[in-house]
């Protein structure tokens, strides 16, 4: 009869065992989805202004954002991004048109051109930006240059859905990251 317990209680021990597994298992995966994400979408600023000019602009994707990034000749500038109505071009006030249920405003503070005035980025105001191919992307619907004009640079994203970003400084870089849903 003690064998018989001892059978018993091992059985139940390897069952309390295997079922814990599963559910610690189960609940990594339900994780894996999860990206924590807690920006939200209000106006994002940071100083100062430079004269070091913008030089590019490039996108990437991430499982859990799309991303933006501004390249500076020289240490990062300041920004301000945020959602608006419409984005206007810089010194014509201009409306840039773009697709998408929401639309960021991302202004570089720092020139497209350098200081002889000769342009910096090939950007064309009201025009798509050289080099983005924004197809395949889950948040970004569209991406507009909208000017240089008194040393900042505007660029229009069209969004998917106002959704939360977030905004930092790299060495050379300013990043802009929009997610893809609300967490």
């Amino acid at each position: 009869m003690a064998r018989a317990r001892m059978l018993v209680v091992l059985l139940v021990g390897v069952l309390l065992a295997t079922t814990g597994a599963i559910l610690v298992a189960g609940q990594a995966q339900a994780t894996q989805g999860f990206c924590g994400i807690s920006w939200g979408s209000l106006p994002k600023t940071a100083e100062p202004y430079s004269q070091n000019p913008l030089t590019n602009i490039r996108t990437g994707r991430d499982r859990c954002w799309d991303r933006m990034v501004l390249d500076v000749n020289g240490p990062a500038a300041g920004y301000d991004v945020r959602y608006v109505d419409s984005v206007h071009a810089d010194g014509s006030g201009r409306l840039i048109p773009l697709n998408g249920g929401a639309k960021l405003q991302v202004v570089l503070k720092a020139p497209a051109y350098d200081q002889t005035f000769q342009s910096t980025y090939s950007g064309i105001v009201g025009q798509k930006l050289p080099g983005v191919n924004l197809a395949g992307y889950q948040t970004f619907r569209d991406a507009k240059f909208a000017g240089s004009f008194e040393g900042q640079t505007t660029i229009g994203l069209g969004i998917r859905a106002r959704l939360p970003f977030r905004v930092f400084k790299l060495d050379n870089r300013v990043v802009l990251d929009v997610a893809h849903f609300w967490s």
